[in-house]
């Protein structure tokens, strides 16, 4: 069992992201399991999962099942404790971790991928609206995702008039255990 997780990996942001930063004060909340028993995500001061012992997690979905992601939990403030973790493995590994999205996050940089000029001015001043944070447990691996909703000048989808955004998922910190 570990308690201690600052040694995840953690992914180098965007060059855009650096070019063109956006900042936030609050955040969305969602978290899943895969691939494990009896997994529990406690954040916020509430479960965002809770499974009871020996119950099982579905395998991933196939394909980008990502993209299906949505947020449970809306406007956190940052940053509440570190979100607790308990699941077992599909080897039978019991673990425990505490991951500390403040610390993931502690820049407040909402992650994309579009230059200035593409995006449409949706924001006033520093701060941005409130991006989505997933946190996903896989069999013995726990990844941390960040996506935004950002609106984009032209369609995405050529002539559908309502692709006009961007809501790109980008992996931002994980660890295997």
């Amino acid at each position: 069992m570990s308690l201690d997780d600052t040694q995840g990996t953690a992914a180098a942001a965007p060059a855009l992201t650096r070019q063109v930063p956006l900042h936030f004060k609050r955040h969305n909340f969602e978290a899943f399991c895969y691939d494990a028993t009896g997994c529990s995500v406690m954040y916020n001061g509430r479960y965002q999962v809770q499974k009871a012992e020996g119950e099982a997690s579905p395998p991933k979905p196939a394909g980008d099942y990502r993209e299906a992601w949505g947020s449970a939990e809306l406007g956190i403030r940052n940053f509440p404790a570190p979100a607790e973790v308990r699941w077992t493995s599909k080897d039978g590994t019991a673990h425990e971790a505490k991951i500390d999205i403040a610390e993931i996050f502690k820049d407040e940089l909402i992650w994309h991928n579009l230059p200035k000029e593409a995006m449409t001015d949706f924001y006033a001043g520093p701060v941005a609206g409130a991006p989505d944070i997933y946190l996903e447990v896989d069999d013995r691996t726990i990844n941390v995702y960040t996506a935004m909703f950002i609106p984009t000048r032209k369609e995405q989808i050529p002539g559908n008039k309502d692709s006009d955004f961007r809501k790109d998922i980008f992996l931002v910190w994980s660890r295997t255990y």
